[in-house]
C-alpha cells in the first residue's frame, strides 16, 4: 500500500478541481457553462450537523446557487440535496422579520413587532434581576446550535447551572459511552478508516447525520470490495446498499454485540497483546463483598494501579512497560483476592445467557448469523491484518517499524443510543471493538482530534456553589468521576433544573433538555423565572409526550401567572415553539451571520489532521434580524457579565465576530485554531491575529493541518501525537491515553448505594443505582417495553430523519418538500396482513400515552415487529409559513404525540424522565404500539389536530407557488 493512500480521509482523483470547469464550446450556440454569478463566496452549509464546505454563487446581492467545494476536507465538493436547497431554507417564507413581544395567550401567536433596543430592555431588566438574586432561576438550553463553547461560557459568566444544547435528547449516549470507555466516540469524534477497513458494521445509523463523508466513504468501501453490515431495524439508505443487513429488534443490539463477544470469547479470537498494551484489561480489581473499595481497582502505596506480574509471580505497576501482567486469574494482595479486569470480562460475557442462542429470539436474528458474522470479524481482524512500512515511538520510547491494524471498523449513532439502555450498549460497542484491537489502527475506527482525550476527560461539572452576581467556578457541563462530583445539595436534591448529574441521570455530559420545560413547570426541583432557548423546537418535534408538552407551556396556577413565567425564544423561523414565547428574538439564516465551528466544540476534524471551520455573511439581511450569538454577546456587555466588559465596564467585544477572533479561553487559546500570533504562522496556540477570520475566508472558510504518516494512528499512546495535542491544548499532558474497558468511576456510584463514601443516594433510589451503574456494560430490556403488557402492544415503533432533511428545517424548505410533503407509518407486508391491511390503509397509532392517525405504506425492508416513520414532516397549522392544506398539517403526523416523556412510578411511587438512568439520553425509540384500521369517516386527515396558530404582524400570506431563480434568467436572456 502506498503511503499516498493514507493521505486525506476523503480524498480522490475524481474529487479534486478542474483546471478549466467550462464545457467545450459544441458549435450549436448554445452556452452550456453561462455565468451564473457575480462572485462566489465559499462558506460552511448549515442544512444539517455535516458541516460541508460550500461554494455560494452571488448575482446582484442574491444567493443564485449553491456547490459543493471541492477543496474542503469534509465533503470535497460532493453536496445533498439538503445542501443544494439552502437557497430556499435562506428565502424561506417562514423567516422571521422582526423582536416580537406576546400579546395575546402564550400558544395563540399574537404578537405585536418591537424594536431591539426594547427587546433588549425587557431581556436586561429581566436577567438583571435574577442574575441580583438567584442565578439558578434562569433556564438558558440550546438547540443544534453549533456554538456551544460561547452559550455554556454565557451561561457560566451569568453564573446559572442550568444550561445545556440538544445533545441530551440526541447523541448524549453515544458520546458519554465512548468517552468513558476510549476517551472518544461515534460521530464526531471519530471515523472509520475508509481507505484502509476490509469489514465495516454500521450500527442504527441513518442518513441525516455526518451524510457526504459517510456516503463519500462507502463509495470507497463498495468499490474496493470490503464488506458493508448494518445492524438496523429499517433498511433504508445506508442499510439498502449494505452487502448484510441484520433487521434486529430494536433496543436488542447490546445481546447482540455481547453474543459476538462471547463467541470471539470462546474462540480465543481477541487481540491480548492490544490489551495489555492499551488497555486496563490487565489492571486488578478488588474483589471484597461488603468492603466500601469492592470493585475498585487495587493500588500500592503512592496509589499507583497494580498488575501481577505472571512470571515474576508478585503484584507490579500496571504502567510498567517492562512487566509481563496476567489477564486471567485470582490473586491475593494486601490479604485480599483481587482479579484482572479480563477474568471479569471473561466471567460476565462467557456466561450462557449471552451465547448466540439465548439472544436470538429476543434479538430477532437468528443464532447462525450471529455465529457467522462473529467468525467473519475474527478472520478479517486476524487473517487479514494490515501492516504499513511506518516507523512510530509509543509513548514509553519504544520505536516500532511499522504500523500494524485490523481492518475492522465499526459506527454508530441514535438507532443505539435513543433507547433507556443505550448507554451500556453504546459502551459494548466499543468493547467489541477493544477486543479485536481495532481502536486507531490502520482499517479500524479511529480519532478525531482533539480526541482521544482521557477516560472520562475534565473537567468536571461546576454548579455546587450558585451565588448571587458571581460566575459559576468551571463550564456548567463536564465530566463527573464518582458521587462527590455531582451536582446535588446535601439532602440529594438535584442542583440543576433538568436533574442532569443527579442520582437521576449521574453521568449526564450533556444535560437533559428534554426534561427542562416539564420540571419547570412542575417546580421540580424549584421554581425558575426565565426560560430561553435557542433554536430547538421544543413545542413540537423536539420534545417527547408533545401534547402535554404544549399544555404546560401555557399552564397558569390558580391567580392566573403562567408556571413557567417568561419565556425568551431566539429562532430564524416561526416554527411551532415560536407562539409559546413572551419575548422572539428573531436570527438571522446561516448565510446572513459569522458561525465559528471550533476544536472547543464540534469541529470539522478528521482522523488524519484537526481542522475548524467558519461561517460568514455572504448576504445582508433583508430584515430587522440580528445573529443570535451577537445578540447574547450584547446582552452579556448590557449585564456586566465578567468576560464580556472591560475594566472600565464597556463592552469588549463589537459582535459575534470579534469574539472569535480576540476571545481567549485559556491563554493563547481562542475559537480557532488557524492562523493564530500576530503575524498569524502559528497553529493550536498564539496570539489573536486581526487578520485571522480573512485568512479563514480565504482559504474557503475552513483552516486543516495534516498530520505526519507517524502521527497518524495509535494517538492514544503515539509519542509524536501526544506532544502534539499537547502543545495544541487538547490534552494537558503528553500522557497515554488508556482505555477503560471497566469503570472505575461508575463503580464508585455502586457503592455509595450500597451505603459507602460521603455522598449517598436516597434510599428509595438505591437499587436503581445499583443496577444500572455497572462498571462493565450488560443489557436490560427497555423501560417502556418492560412497562407495558407486549400482548396489547406488540410492535416497536421508530421515527428517523430522511437523507434530504433535517430536525424541523429541512421539512418547510420548498425544494425539499417536493420530494417528502406526506410521512407514512412503513408496515411490513406481513404485519400489515394479519392486521387485514392494506396498502395507503388510514390507521391510529395507538401507545400507553395517546393515539396518532396517519396512512401506512407496506414494505419488505423493516424488523417484522417494528414499524417507523419519518419524523418532522408533520406540522401544526399556521406555522413555518405554509398553507393551511399544506399535506404537511393535514396529512402528515407527527410520531411525538404518543412518546411518554416519562416513566410508570416505582415501587416508591417516583416518575423518572423517560430517559437511559445513566446518562438522561432521552429514550425516544423504546415506544410500544399497536395500530387500528380507522373506520371509513376518519380516512383521510390526520389527528389529533390543534388550533391554528395567528400569523405575526407583516407577516406574509403563503404562496400558493413558491420558485427562484426566475429573475436571473428573465435578466440573462434580456442582456443577450
Amino acid at each position: 500500500m502506498s503511503h499516498g493512500a493514507l493521505r486525506g480521509a476523503n480524498s480522490a482523483p475524481s474529487q479534486r478541481p478542474l483546471a478549466n470547469t467550462r464545457a467545450p464550446d459544441e458549435g450549436d450556440g448554445v452556452d452550456t457553462s453561462p455565468d451564473v454569478s457575480d462572485s462566489i463566496a465559499k462558506t460552511t452549509c448549515y442544512m444539517c450537523a455535516c458541516r460541508c464546505g460550500i461554494d455560494v454563487h452571488i448575482k446582484d446581492g442574491k444567493v443564485r446557487y449553491i456547490n459543493g467545494n471541492k477543496d474542503h476536507p469534509v465533503n470535497r465538493g460532493v453536496l445533498c440535496g439538503k445542501g443544494s436547497a439552502g437557497i430556499m431554507q435562506h428565502y424561506s417564507p417562514a423567516r422571521l422579520k422582526k423582536p416580537l413581544l406576546r400579546t395575546g395567550p402564550r400558544g395563540s401567536g399574537e404578537f405585536r413587532e418591537i424594536e431591539w433596543e426594547e427587546a433588549f430592555s425587557i431581556a436586561t431588566e429581566r436577567l438583571s434581576t435574577i442574575r441580583r438574586t438567584d442565578p439558578k432561576k434562569l433556564a438558558f438550553f440550546t438547540g443544534r446550535d453549533q456554538s456551544q463553547s460561547l452559550t455554556g461560557w454565557w451561561a457560566s459568566q451569568f453564573g446559572t447551572p442550568n444550561f445545556a444544547a440538544h445533545g441530551g435528547f440526541c447523541s448524549v449516549n453515544m458520546a458519554a459511552g465512548g468517552l468513558y470507555t476510549i476517551g472518544g466516540s461515534f460521530w464526531e469524534f471519530g471515523e472509520p478508516d475508509w481507505d484502509n477497513t476490509k469489514y465495516f458494521m454500521l450500527f442504527g445509523v441513518t442518513e441525516d447525520h455526518d451524510s457526504n463523508p459517510i456516503k463519500i466513504g462507502l463509495g470507497k468501501l463498495k468499490a474496493r470490495g470490503a464488506k458493508v453490515v448494518s445492524i438496523n431495524p429499517c433498511r433504508t439508505g445506508y442499510n439498502a446498499i449494505a452487502d448484510d443487513w441484520v433487521g434486529i429488534r430494536p433496543g436488542t443490539d447490546g445481546l447482540f454485540v455481547f453474543a459476538l463477544i462471547h463467541e470471539l470469547l470462546n474462540a480465543g479470537r481477541v487481540d491480548l497483546d492490544y490489551l495489555l498494551r492499551y488497555t486496563n484489561a490487565h489492571v486488578l480489581v478488588i474483589q471484597q463483598p461488603g468492603a466500601a473499595d469492592d470493585g475498585l481497582f487495587a493500588r500500592d502505596g503512592e496509589g499507583n494501579l497494580l498488575a501481577w506480574d505472571r512470571v515474576a509471580k508478585t503484584q507490579v505497576n500496571a504502567t510498567d512497560a517492562d512487566a509481563k501482567p496476567a489477564l486471567t486469574g485470582s490473586f491475593m494482595i494486601d490479604g485480599r483476592r483481587c482479579m484482572p479486569v479480563f477474568q471479569l470480562i471473561a466471567n460476565r460475557y462467557l456466561h450462557v445467557s449471552y451465547s448466540p442462542d439465548a439472544v436470538a429470539e429476543r434479538c430477532g436474528v437468528p443464532a447462525d448469523t450471529i455465529r457467522r458474522i462473529a467468525a467473519e470479524l475474527a478472520h478479517v481482524a486476524f487473517e487479514q491484518a494490515i501492516e504499513l512500512p511506518i516507523a512510530w515511538t509509543d509513548w514509553a520510547g519504544r520505536r516500532h517499524e511499522t504500523i500494524k491494524g485490523r481492518p475492522v471498523s465499526m459506527h454508530a449513532m441514535r438507532g443505539i443510543s435513543a433507547h433507556s439502555n443505550g448507554f451500556h450498549t453504546c459502551r459494548a460497542i466499543h468493547l467489541l471493538q477493544v477486543l479485536l484491537g481495532t481502536v486507531d489502527v490502520p482499517g479500524g475506527f479511529r480519532f478525531k482530534p482533539p480526541y482521544p482525550r482521557s477516560t472520562p476527560p475534565g473537567p468536571k461539572p461546576a454548579g455546587k456553589d450558585v451565588r448571587p452576581m458571581t460566575p459559576l467556578q468551571g463550564m456548567p457541563l463536564g465530566f463527573v468521576c464518582g458521587p462527590d462530583d455531582l451536582l446535588v445539595d446535601d439532602a440529594g436534591t438535584p442542583i440543576r433544573i433538568d436533574k442532569a448529574y443527579s442520582w437521576d441521570a449521574p453521568l449526564a455530559a450533556h444535560g437533559l433538555m428534554h426534561t427542562v420545560i416539564r420540571n419547570a413547570w412542575a417546580g421540580d426541583p424549584y421554581r425558575i423565572d426565565t426560560l430561553m432557548m435557542y433554536m430547538s423546537n421544543m413545542a413540537w418535534n423536539s420534545s417527547m409526550n408533545t401534547v402535554e408538552t404544549m399544555a404546560m407551556l401555557a399552564d397558569s396556577d390558580e391567580a392566573g401567572n403562567y408556571k413557567i413565567p417568561f419565556i425568551i425564544y431566539s429562532d430564524a423561523y416561526y416554527s411551532e415553539t415560536v407562539p409559546f414565547a413572551d419575548l422572539v428574538l428573531p436570527d438571522t439564516t446561516y448565510l446572513e451571520r459569522h458561525d465559528c465551528i471550533s476544536l472547543l466544540d464540534r469541529p470539522i476534524s478528521h482522523a488524519d489532521g484537526p481542522g475548524d471551520a467558519i461561517r460568514h455573511p455572504v448576504v445582508e439581511p433583508d430584515r430587522d434580524v440580528r445573529p443570535f450569538q451577537t445578540v447574547l454577546i450584547e446582552l452579556g456587555a448590557r449585564l456586566g457579565l465578567p468576560g464580556f466588559v472591560d475594566d472600565d465596564g464597556a463592552a469588549k467585544y463589537r459582535d459575534y465576530a470579534d469574539y472569535i477572533v480576540n476571545h481567549e479561553r485559556t491563554p493563547g487559546i481562542g475559537p480557532l485554531a488557524g492562523w493564530r500570533g500576530k503575524d498569524g504562522t502559528s497553529i493550536g496556540k498564539g496570539k489573536a491575529n486581526p487578520d485571522q477570520l480573512q485568512r479563514y475566508i480565504d482559504n474557503g472558510g475552513f483552516w486543516h493541518h495534516e498530520f505526519t504518516d507517524d502521527q497518524r494512528y495509535y494517538k492514544m499512546a503515539n509519542r509524536s501525537y501526544l506532544d502534539f495535542a499537547e502543545n495544541m491544548g487538547f490534552i494537558p499532558k503528553a500522557e497515554p491515553i488508556n482505555f477503560q474497558l471497566y469503570s472505575e468511576p461508575i463503580q464508585r456510584f455502586r457503592l455509595a448505594a450500597r451505603g459507602h463514601g460521603r455522598v449517598l443516594p436516597p434510599e428509595g433510589g438505591r437499587s436503581r443505582i445499583e443496577t444500572y451503574m455497572d462498571p462493565l456494560p450488560f443489557w436490560y430490556a427497555p423501560f417502556e417495553e418492560a412497562a407495558v403488557d407486549t400482548q396489547i402492544y406488540p410492535l416497536h415503533a421508530l421515527t428517523q430523519r430522511p437523507m434530504h432533511m433535517y430536525h424541523s428545517w429541512g421539512s418547510q424548505n420548498a425544494w425539499l418538500r417536493q420530494i417528502t410533503s406526506q410521512n407514512r407509518l412503513f408496515v411490513h407486508h406481513q404485519t400489515a396482513a394479519g392486521l387485514e391491511l392494506v396498502d395507503d390503509d388510514w390507521v391510529w397509532i395507538e401507545s400507553i400515552n395517546g393515539k396518532v392517525k396517519g396512512q401506512i405504506k407496506l414494505v419488505d425492508g423493516v424488523n417484522a415487529n417494528t414499524v417507523w416513520t419519518w419524523n418532522a414532516i408533520g406540522k401544526r397549522r399556521g406555522s413555518w409559513g405554509l398553507k393551511d392544506n399544506a399535506a404537511e398539517s393535514n396529512r402528515g403526523f407527527l410520531l411525538n404525540h404518543i412518546i411518554g416523556d416519562q416513566t410508570s412510578a416505582d415501587a416508591n411511587g417516583k416518575r423518572y424522565s423517560n430517559s437511559d438512568p445513566v446518562t438522561g439520553q432521552a429514550a425516544w425509540f423504546d415506544l410500544r404500539v399497536r395500530i387500528v384500521k380507522c373506520a371509513a369517516e376518519e380516512a383521510g386527515f390526520t389527528e389529533p389536530q390543534f388550533e391554528r396558530f395567528q400569523q405575526p404582524p407583516r407577516f406574509e400570506p403563503s404562496p400558493d407557488k413558491l420558485s427562484f431563480g426566475a429573475e436571473f434568467r428573465m435578466k440573462r436572456e434580456a442582456a443577450e
